[in-house]
């Protein structure tokens, strides 16, 4: 049975999704607090947060597949309990000593950690339309993106004070706790079933797997908006946001002397997020697409204005727009997915996006740095500005973008009605 978003079952989907949003985003900054205890060096961090993203990407899949096969809430449940052990495993930073077999555990912790994390982003995504009416798809997405986008404010600073005031230990406790809320909080809905394979061999639930995988390619290749959109989404973040992300510290220690422009353009940027949720929970534009692919084009103005980053207020300014757009942009994506692709295909499909949009993120982030250097970071910053400007252009002239909605009879070619109900 579904419900608006001032029910108590989406409280308690609203408050394990915080939860989760909570330790995603403490877990980075306890690790980087551990090198300045000595738990770790700047070596060991690095590879750190490399194995945690690599265990995000795994997770992802599985748990896309697994969300659809055996229900979204069970798998809410498993990836909180996994990310929680592995956070257990991870506090052998502080208890342990600085051996290689208790860096091993550690290893494996944090890789626990991503997988659970990975798991439960298709699950919660996923579970919204068996909670919500279609009607208040958009409002639910803007809340549960006004709750991560706060957390992203509060999250690290929480956890450093933690760190400092109780101890490193403390801190990890709490991230654990976090964990086990986002798995034991969110309600079981009664049509979440899923679809249970059952008495299948191992090689042959392989096999379902990788079917399962195709499946969920299949039903996302059926709307056109959605690859056109992806394909924008991906070189965004490569581009822009790895410029961003790796530029803007340097020129921020270059021009200021500290972090100061790098503290700045970050509250900025979550504050226009904050900002952008607010305005999505009530406007709904008729032309969603268009208005979405607007908010992430949007975005080519936070590499320009690092051209100008002597003038402090224009990239905060920049930083605080892009904010807003993303937001756009993400809310009216997760509430098409919702309410345009088959349910029962549903997870795979927010995996299918996390995958891509993610994935090229790494090798944006690992060549922006010699190629600053190689071609200088004007050119680089121009460069990101235009691929941001021309993703989100090339884009919105796909077929289907501009609604980011197809009705599936018309696209396939029949009178069949759709699949999904209203």
């Amino acid at each position: 049975m579904t419900s608006s978003v001032r029910s108590v079952p989406f409280l308690r989907l609203w408050c394990g999704n915080t939860a989760s949003a909570v330790a995603t985003w403490a877990l980075p900054f306890i690790l980087g607090f551990a090198v300045s205890t000595g738990a770790v060096d700047a070596i060991q961090l690095g590879i750190l947060l490399a194995l945690r993203a690599t265990g995000f990407l795994i997770g992802v899949p599985i748990g896309g597949v697994l969300a659809d096969r055996g229900g979204r809430r069970r798998i809410l449940l498993v990836a909180g309990l996994i990310a929680a052990a592995g956070t257990l495993l991870t506090s052998l930073l502080v208890v342990g000593e600085n051996t290689t077999e208790g860096f091993m555990l550690v290893i494996a912790g944090v890789i626990l950690s991503g997988i659970g994390q990975g798991a439960s982003r298709p699950a919660y995504q996923a579970i919204v339309p068996a909670i919500i009416s279609r009607g208040s798809f958009q409002a639910a997405n803007a809340a549960l993106s006004l709750s991560a986008r706060t957390t992203g404010l509060i999250g690290p600073a929480l956890a450093v004070l933690i760190a400092t005031t109780l101890g490193i230990g403390a801190a990890f406790v709490a991230i654990f706790v976090l964990w086990i809320v986002s798995g034991l909080l969110p309600p079981w809905p009664e049509n979440d079933k899923g679809i249970d394979p059952g008495g299948l061999s191992s090689s042959s639930r392989i096999y379902r797997f990788a079917g399962d995988l195709v499946e969920g390619y299949k039903e996302a290749r059926r709307h056109p908006w959605f690859f056109s959109g992806l394909t924008a989404l991906s070189a965004v973040i490569a581009a822009g946001w790895s410029v961003t992300n790796v530029l803007t510290p340097q020129l921020s220690q270059a021009v200021f002397g500290d972090a100061s422009l790098l503290a700045g353009t970050a509250t900025a940027y979550a504050c226009g997020a904050i900002g952008g949720a607010v305005i999505l929970s009530n406007w709904k534009p008729t032309k969603r697409g268009w208005w979405a692919l607007a908010g992430l084009g949007i975005y080519a103005v936070v590499p320009f204005s690092l051209l100008f980053s002597e003038t402090y207020w224009i990239p905060v300014v920049a930083y605080f727009i892009a904010g807003i757009g993303a937001e756009l942009f993400n809310i009216v994506w997760f509430t098409a997915i919702q309410q345009e692709m088959e349910e029962s295909k549903l997870a795979r499909v927010s995996s299918l996006d996390f995958i891509v949009s993610y994935g090229l993120a790494p090798l944006g982030l690992s060549v922006i740095a010699p190629l600053a250097v190689w071609v200088g970071t004007s050119t680089v910053l121009v460069a990101a500005s235009i691929i941001c400007l021309l993703a989100a252009l090339l884009a919105s002239a796909a077929q289907t973008s501009g609604s980011f909605s197809v009705e599936r009879a018309n696209f396939l070619g029949s009178t069949r009605p759709s699949a999904r109900n209203d």
